[in-house]
């Protein structure tokens, strides 16, 4: 507000009398904008300075310092120049402020094509527009706000998933990618870990890509599904950062084998112990999960009301993602509202491919 009184203070003085406010009209100056209107007595409206039509008579120009006063003078506004309404500047910060808004409040980033439909723009003209508004494109002000929000989420947090999530990334590998330039560090160098036990690991290859089990004393903690090996891994070391991680001997790999064979027929059954760690709140989200028959879905709203939270459909959201136990707590199952996929910590590509073998069993 400053800054934008010091403005208009200064453009009043440089159009303190009708001498120069005339030459700004002749110049069309669109730095006169809302210092100062001027009406024609001929045609009986008032314009803005940088009106585009045909320049009046000097004669026949009175010049007013608001659109009250020039209207209280019996003039009207002009219908080509619409003195009255926002100018173009303020219109534009305006759109560009409400799909800023709309970028801070989806649950994923919308792309440029619905960010210029909301502001009824082309694609190319939006972009423009947001650029010279805020000094960067949507996709760079996108990438700052999540940066910022996982920087919030991470120390209050359970998980470095539950953050990655929280903060509008749809994939771990999106934000492992970006991570160092994001937070200067490695995720679990960024938030302090909570203290866990020693944790069985092996890494191997299903139709679906690289999987990760992991288990405790108490069962199965971790199921992970990837491109990369070396990121579940690093999926895992934030999941449970203090914990002491052992690679997993001949007789884990009988545990792994049995995990492979369940994502590969979901109809088979997993018949392993679960350590499963959550909030209470996780813990009844991810109990409505293993409810939902294999082969359906439900969608993030119908979980909330499922275990009487209607109103938490973000939370539930945020629980999904957060659940390590892949597949054996079917987070797969849980769709948007319109039933589209997406979401899914293992791309929605596996999501709709475990989908469609549960469909087939």
């Amino acid at each position: 507000m400053g800054f934008m009184a010091t403005r208009k203070e200064l453009a009043a003085s440089l159009f303190s009398n009708d001498e120069d406010r005339w030459a700004a009209v002749v110049r069309r100056d669109r730095g006169a904008e809302g210092v100062f209107y001027y009406s024609v007595r001929t045609t009986g409206v008032y314009c803005r300075p940088s009106c585009a039509a045909r320049l009046a008579r000097r004669e026949n120009v009175r010049f007013h310092s608001s659109c009250e006063e020039a209207e209280a003078a019996g003039f009207r506004p002009c219908k080509r120049c619409r003195p009255n309404e926002a100018g173009l500047s303020e219109q534009r910060a305006a759109i560009v402020a409400k799909a800023c808004r709309l970028i801070e409040t989806a649950e994923e980033m919308p792309n440029l094509e619905a960010l210029a439909g909301s502001a009824g723009m082309s694609r190319f003209h939006f972009h423009r527009v947001f650029k010279s508004v805020t000094g960067v494109t949507p996709k760079a002000y996108a990438a700052a706000h999540r940066a910022r929000r996982v920087r919030e989420e991470l120390p209050r947090s359970g998980t470095v998933t539950e953050a990655i999530y929280g903060a509008g990334f749809n994939s771990n590998g999106r934000f492992y990618a970006t991570s160092a330039e994001v937070l200067g560090m490695t995720p679990t160098n960024f938030r302090s870990g909570g203290t866990g036990a020693s944790i069985r690991f092996a890494v191997g290859e299903c139709s679906l890509g690289a999987i990760l089990v992991a288990a405790t004393g108490k069962g199965v903690c971790a199921i992970l599904l990837g491109d990369a090996p070396e990121t579940l891994v690093r999926d895992l070391e934030d999941r449970f950062p203090r914990a002491t991680l052992i690679g997993g001997d001949a007789g884990f790999e009988q545990w792994v084998a049995k995990v492979v064979g369940f994502v590969e027929a979901p109809a088979l059954g997993l018949d392993l112990p679960l350590d499963v760690r959550g909030t209470a709140f996780q813990q009844r989200v991810w109990r409505a999960l293993r409810e939902i028959p294999a082969g359906s879905t439900a969608s993030y709203a119908e979980v909330a009301r499922r275990i009487g939270a209607p109103k938490s459909v973000r939370a539930v959201a945020h629980a999904c993602a957060s659940n390590a136990i892949a597949v054996a707590i079917p987070c797969h199952r849980v769709v948007r509202n319109d039933g589209a996929l997406s979401g899914y910590r293992g791309g929605v590509e596996r999501k709709r491919a475990l989908l469609e073998r549960e469909a087939r069993s």
